[in-house]
């Protein structure tokens, strides 16, 4: 006769294997083995991705507690701290107070200069691009391969090379030292990368769409504004980015072809930080330089995803 614990056992692992379905406690986990997370190569990875992380936010917290100090503060050292007595007051002066020679103006007037500049340089060349693109992939004609090697080429021309002959044309049409000849440079300049991103983009587009708007009687700018133009955001949003931060970063072409009443956001900043009046304010130099480069760190931020999504929509496919 069977023990009682026995049978309690058996009694138990009966009930076990009605409730699982036979499983019962005697099969094991199933799946495939856990891993570690605590491996060497996780370890070598992880920690190059922070010593990297470290190297570029490193400076820009520095910036940021400086721009937040007093000079005193400053003048005792230890850069890293955060500050211990709070105060916007760089901030507003880097804005509106700061010195350039005679105007005392800050970066404000610098910032509208670059807005003006921006807009219509941003607007026009994706316009441009855009068509120019969906012709050269889409509407093929005698002379376009040519074209489009032009095109290629002038992207890969130095900027330097260009300064002289662009500085005497501008001067022949009467747009030197004014802002309308920086935004006719960032234009022409802004072109052939932008037909390039736009030109792949279209190409990778299902070619039966094209044919079949043909076939419903659509045209040119038919097929343009109602069939490529919807399916185009992220490679706009690119175009968008790659426009905006290379017009308000650059400096080169603002120093040359503008004049002081109009010089852009970046040289204004060249001016103050470089400034040889009065004392050294680095609070002040720092809160004007994240000033300078908060549009197109919001921009980029704002369209990340979008700008991942169309670089690599753009990229794959000539």
């Amino acid at each position: 006769m069977a023990e009682p614990a026995t049978l309690g056992t058996v009694a138990a692992v009966d009930a076990i294997k009605e409730r699982t379905g036979g499983v019962g406690y005697l099969e094991g986990p199933r799946g495939g083995r856990p891993r570690r997370v605590l491996t060497a190569h996780n370890v070598v990875l992880y920690g190059t991705l922070l010593v990297i992380a470290a190297y570029f936010l490193l400076p820009l917290w520095v910036m940021l507690v400086t721009s937040f100090k007093t000079m005193d503060e400053i003048r005792q050292g230890n850069i890293f701290a955060p500050p211990t007595e709070f105060t916007i007051f760089p901030w507003i002066k880097a804005w509106a107070q700061a010195c350039t020679g005679i105007n005392c103006d800050g970066l404000s007037r610098g910032f509208w200069n670059s807005v003006y500049i921006l807009v219509p340089s941003v607007v026009v060349s994706i316009a441009v691009a855009s068509v120019s693109g969906y012709t050269l992939a889409n509407w093929r004609f005698k002379g376009s391969e040519a074209i489009f090697t032009i095109l290629i080429l002038g992207a890969f021309i130095p900027y330097q090379v260009m300064i002289y002959p662009i500085a005497i044309l501008l001067g022949k049409v009467g747009l030197f030292g004014s802002l309308w000849g920086l935004v006719v440079v960032h234009t022409i300049f802004g072109m052939p990368l932008n037909v390039l991103l736009f030109r792949n983009y279209f190409s990778s587009v299902p070619e039966e769409l094209f044919k079949a708007a043909r076939v419903d009687g659509a045209g040119f700018w038919g097929i343009f504004f109602r069939i490529m133009l919807p399916m185009s955001l992220p490679i706009f949003v690119v175009s968008m980015i790659i426009q905006i931060t290379g017009i308000w970063n650059d400096f080169l072409f603002g120093v040359i072809y503008t004049s002081n009443e109009r010089y852009p956001m970046t040289v204004q900043l060249n001016n103050i930080v470089n400034s040889v009046q009065g004392t050294k304010e680095y609070n002040v130099n720092m809160a004007a330089t994240l000033l300078t480069g908060l549009v197109p760190l919001a921009v980029y931020f704002a369209s990340g995803k979008l700008f991942v999504r169309g670089i690599a929509a753009g990229a794959v496919k000539g």
